[in-house]
C-alpha cells in the first residue's frame, strides 16, 4: 500500500524539502501541502490522506486545533506532529488532541521515514527526547499544568483567540469559524473574563506565549 501523506507547515521551504525527500521513498506519496491549519482541514477532507505531517505552530489555525478538528470528522487519519518546540505543553496537548506521534524538526530524515511508517501502521512514534520529556513530566507532575490556555479555554475560544491575536476582525473571524458576529463577541467576552485580560495587545502577547500563534506570524 502506498502511504498518502499531506504536509502542513507554514514555511514553504520545509514543505518543499519534505516533499522532495519523501517522494524518493518507495511506497510513499505526498498528495498535497498546506500553509496553515485551516487549509490542512480542507485538504484532509478533500484528499483523504493516510498521514498528515502537522506543524504544531501555524497561523490562522494552529496544529493542535487542526488535529482535533480533522480527527473529529476523519478519525481514520493519522497525525504526525512535527515541531521545533520540545515543550511538554505542546507535546501533551497535541497528543491529547489525537496525534499519533511527535517529531522534532532537527531529527534525521531516516527517523522521519521510520516515524511515518510506524504511524501509518497504526502505532505511536515519539522522538526519544520527547519520550524522555513526557516521562519526566509524569514523574514531576508540575503544579502549573492546567493553568495554561489549553486548561482554561475551550477549543473554540482558543481558535477565536488565535485569530484575534493575528489581527482578524470580528467579521473575519465569524466568517472563518462559520458562526455569527454575535457569537464571536460572546467568545471574546468569555476569553477576556476567563483570562482576566481586557486588551487585544495583551491577548496577543498571551496567545504567543501560550503557543497558540507563531511569533513570526
Amino acid at each position: 500500500m502506498t502511504i498518502r501523506i499531506l504536509l502542513a507547515d507554514d514555511h514553504k521551504i520545509i514543505r518543499d524539502g519534505l516533499r522532495a525527500l519523501i517522494e524518493k521513498q518507495p511506497g510513499m506519496e505526498v498528495v498535497g501541502d498546506a500553509e496553515n491549519g485551516r487549509m490542512a482541514l480542507e485538504l484532509a477532507a478533500k484528499l483523504n490522506p493516510h498521514v498528515v505531517v502537522m506543524d504544531v505552530s501555524m497561523p490562522d489555525l494552529n496544529g493542535i486545533e487542526a488535529t482535533r478538528q480533522i480527527l473529529a470528522v476523519q478519525p481514520q487519519v493519522r497525525i504526525m506532529a512535527l515541531s521545533m518546540h520540545a515543550d511538554r505543553r505542546f507535546v501533551t496537548e497535541i497528543l491529547k488532541a489525537g496525534a499519533s506521534g511527535y517529531l522534532l524538526k532537527d531529527c534525521a530524515f531516516e527517523e522521519m521515514i521510520r516515524a511515518l511508517e510506524t504511524v501509518a501502521a497504526g502505532h505511536t512514534y515519539l522522538s526519544p527526547s520527547i519520550a524522555d520529556l513526557l516521562v519526566q513530566g509524569l514523574i514531576k507532575e508540575p503544579a502549573e499544568q492546567g493553568a495554561t490556555a489549553f486548561g482554561v479555554l475551550t477549543s473554540r475560544e482558543r481558535e477565536v483567540l488565535q485569530l484575534l491575536a493575528e489581527g482578524k476582525s470580528t467579521k473575519q473571524i465569524a466568517k472563518e469559524c462559520h458562526v455569527s458576529i454575535k457569537t464571536v463577541e460572546t467568545h471574546r467576552r468569555n476569553i477576556m473574563a476567563k483570562l482576566g485580560i481586557y486588551s487585544v495587545a495583551e491577548l496577543t502577547k498571551y496567545a504567543v506565549r501560550e503557543g497558540l500563534t507563531p511569533l513570526d506570524g
